[in-house]
């Protein structure tokens, strides 16, 4: 017969689970993306000079929401290695293919010529 003398937290301890933990981290995460989500509805009101420093105001607002929930969310901050490793992947692809594009841009197939038009 097995032993049931463990109450349900000491198992949870013993197993390397803190789940008091984990709720109140994900509570705290939570309440930030929420008080990010009220930033980015006051954010609408506000008068930037330019267009350019209004876009930038949104994706850092965006960027830090994003990077909350992949990384408490999703548990990508747990799984460091793999996902830089991924990422190089995807870099050093995104490099291949933009130096071959790049590469082979002045290429023209034979006995054709080039036309270049602009679009105004």
């Amino acid at each position: 017969m097995s032993d049931h003398t463990h109450s349900g937290a000491a198992e949870a301890h013993e197993h390397g689970h803190d789940h008091a933990g984990h709720n109140k981290i994900y509570f705290v995460i939570g309440a930030a993306l929420l008080v990010g989500t009220i930033v980015t509805v006051l954010a609408r009101y506000w008068e930037f000079n330019s267009v350019a420093l209004t876009v930038a105001v949104a994706l850092f607002i965006a960027s830090i929401k994003a990077f909350l929930v992949a990384g408490y969310f999703m548990h990508l901050l747990s799984e460091k290695k793999m996902i830089y490793l991924v990422l190089a992947t995807t870099a050093a692809f995104l490099v291949g293919m933009v130096g071959l594009i790049l590469w082979s841009d002045a290429d023209q197939p034979r006995g054709s010529t080039q036309k270049i038009h602009y679009v105004p």
